[in-house]
């Protein structure tokens, strides 16, 4: 009687995980290009300091500075992006104004 209780609370609870997670993730906005450039060159160097110095030492100074690099390539990659962005904003100024309605309030005064 107890092992299909526990089964059944485990999937329960595993059916409940993963639609809370479904639902975060829906409304993450994502890695920055930096993260991510600092994630691949990190874990780049790593490997390459790795192979190069035969031992922790060389990745973990690898992964250092591969996670440098890897950052400021993806900080100018954004800047780049953001760049081409305000030059198409630029151009096609039509599609960016919010349109707002203007309410106008008139008062009327009555004198006795």
């Amino acid at each position: 009687m107890k092992k299909p209780l526990i089964y059944v609370c485990l999937l329960v609870a595993f059916l409940l995980t993963l639609t809370f997670n479904t639902q975060a993730q829906t409304k993450k906005k994502g890695i920055s290009p930096q993260g991510k450039g600092a994630i691949i060159g990190g874990a780049g160097g790593a490997v390459v300091g790795g192979l190069i110095g035969h031992n922790v030492g060389g990745a973990l100074i690898g992964g250092a500075v591969g996670a440098g690099g890897g950052y400021i390539i993806g900080n100018e990659k954004r800047r780049a992006d953001e760049k081409k962005r305000r030059a198409w904003r630029r151009a096609h100024p039509r599609h960016h104004h919010h349109r707002t309605t203007r309410t106008t309030t008139t008062t009327t005064v009555t004198t006795n």
